[in-house]
């Protein structure tokens, strides 16, 4: 069997790491509404990889998140006067029945990102620790890309490349970032938002670093499968 590798742009005979066993993660939807197809596209997908990898005799851990927190559930909170949670949990449950309509089993995992914020505060301050990250005078923290020598080699592209195309820091509204690329693992909570309790501020994190939490707690430091947005 051969999958196309991202980083080589080629097709390659797949090996599990594990023999016998696949690792998979895929990132799932933001749940502040009902699925489009967009969100139904790559559950169809990766659900044909997971039932032929299982036809093919592998054992498939398959986690797909929930990503409960983010701007867009909380403004369709205000706009209904309800918590953030009533809203995510409303369309988790009506994501999960669009999906049985599709025939699209149930991940082996379906962790919620509200329910891993430690994991996210150990990894974002492994990460400062390390160089990689650095926090702002409001307590915003930022993951410093070009720390990372091999930032943009998934994707084929380099820093500067990408510089060209950014916004203006201060139309943006994120001139304290050290550099226009670099990009938020935890913001500083605005007025009736949810938050928790961090080191550098209440606040809440931002989605880069939830899934890598997620996926690194139920599958571990490698995985065999990723598809992310």
């Amino acid at each position: 069997m051969q999958i196309y590798n991202t980083l080589t742009k080629s097709k390659q005979t797949f090996k599990p790491l594990e023999e016998g066993k696949v690792k998979m993660y895929v990132c799932g939807p933001t749940v502040y509404n009902l699925i489009h197809i967009g969100n139904a596209r790559p559950m169809m997908v990766f659900d044909t990889v997971r039932r032929y990898m299982e036809y093919k005799g592998y054992e498939v851990n398959y986690v797909s998140n929930f990503t409960d927190v983010d701007d867009k559930i909380i403004k369709a909170a205000n706009e209904e006067g309800v918590d953030p949670s009533v809203i995510s949990e409303r369309y988790i449950e009506e994501c999960k029945k669009d999906m049985a309509s599709l025939n699209v089993k149930p991940a082996t995992t379906h962790p919620k990102a509200t329910e891993e914020i430690d994991g996210m505060l150990e990894m974002i301050q492994t990460l400062i620790e390390k160089g990689y990250a650095y926090v702002a005078k409001d307590g915003t923290v930022y993951y410093s890309t070009r720390k990372f020598k091999d930032y943009g080699k998934l994707s084929h592209k380099n820093l500067d490349d990408l510089q060209g195309g950014m916004r203006s820091l201060l139309v943006s509204g994120e001139d304290q970032k050290e550099d226009p690329l670099d990009f938020v693992l935890w913001k500083p909570k605005k007025e009736g938002e949810p938050f928790w309790v961090s080191p550098w501020c209440e606040g809440r994190p931002g989605w880069h670093i939830e899934c890598s939490v997620m996926s690194r707690k139920y599958l571990g430091e490698e995985i065999d499968i990723h598809r992310t947005e």
